[in-house]
């Protein structure tokens, strides 16, 4: 018996390409998972040929989401400690969320953080997937499935452009991208 495919969907046609045109034109998008989230403000790109990205060395055991279909969803840990919730573009490549501005759910998320101050509740990629409940549960899943929900923008935003941070190999790409003149960035440009 042969298998039907269904063709790509526009959300997995998005991801299709370079995770630095991903990174890009996710700014402005909303993001929820399981009824939390907001717009996503800060994102960062990384690459399969690149030495700061976790499949630079190739497909192992720990990045294997990295090459799942586009669209799916890769979560590791970030030294052991933090929760980091990043996109597959094309195969080996990702974009890390670093921040969102909460727009849903934002007493449960400040629950979550034991906080209060809505600036602080997802700037950074750390505090975004504890507000967010993210988890390693949630590695190689589709983003095009519950409990994910994504609406992309409608125009491009305006952005702020400039290094990566806290990677200590291709500092100097210009691959972390932000809303211009958004207070709950995890880092200013």
């Amino acid at each position: 018996m042969i298998g039907i495919s269904a063709p790509p969907t526009a959300l997995e046609l998005f991801f299709e390409r370079p995770a630095t045109q991903v990174a890009r034109a996710l700014i402005g998008a909303e993001f929820f998972l399981q009824g939390t989230g907001g717009v996503i403000v800060e994102t960062e790109a990384y690459a399969s040929d690149d030495p700061a990205s976790h499949s630079f060395k190739g497909q192992s055991v720990q990045n294997r989401a990295m090459y799942n279909s586009s669209g799916s969803v890769y979560v590791y840990r970030s030294y052991g400690i933090h929760w980091c919730l990043n996109f597959v573009c094309l195969p080996g490549s990702a974009v890390l969320l670093r921040a969102i501005e909460p727009k849903m759910g934002i007493a449960l998320m400040m629950s979550r953080r034991n906080i209060n101050n809505p600036l602080l509740l997802s700037s950074g990629p750390g505090r975004l997937c504890q507000a967010l409940a993210v988890n390693g549960g949630l590695n190689g899943r589709s983003l095009m499935d519950t409990p994910f929900h994504l609406t992309l923008p409608k125009e491009p935003a305006s952005l702020s452009v400039g290094t990566r941070i806290g990677i200590s190999k291709a500092i100097d790409l210009p691959w972390r991208f932000g809303l211009k003149g958004s207070p709950f960035l995890s880092k200013r440009f």
